[in-house]
């Protein structure tokens, strides 16, 4: 029995949990899987990640997804793809500044099915 038996309560947040179990039984990619666990814990354990953490571990190029929320404290300076489940303003502002890219998870799912090379930080 998973530690929060009840999920949650945002239909949108159990909308993307349910799209993730498909994708991850559909192209066979764990990963998915994964976010979907990360995604389901309560909203007190709920991951919150600042730009400056992503910026501290990516390198140019890569694909960052984060299984909560993208929060704009901090510099960013590389070139990246960031998917999360949502992102302060802030946050988009930084992203946006530096030529790096702000998508929603299920437009990760539909880019890169099989996750590959993608990095979760949380």
């Amino acid at each position: 029995m998973s530690p929060n038996p009840t999920g949650p309560t945002n239909v949108e947040l159990r909308m993307l949990i349910r799209f993730l179990r498909r994708a991850a039984n559909e192209y066979k990619a764990a990963i998915w899987d994964y976010v979907a666990d990360l995604l389901e814990k309560p909203t007190r354990h709920r991951v919150e990640v600042n730009i400056s953490k992503i910026n501290r571990l990516a390198n140019d190029g890569d694909v960052i997804i984060v299984p909560g929320k993208v929060l704009g404290y901090g510099t960013l300076n590389k070139k990246i793809t960031i998917a999360a489940w949502s992102f302060s303003r802030g946050a988009v502002n930084v992203i946006k500044r530096v030529g790096a890219e702000a998508i929603t998870i299920p437009e990760l799912v539909r880019r890169n099915n099989k996750g590959s090379n993608v990095k979760i930080i949380i």
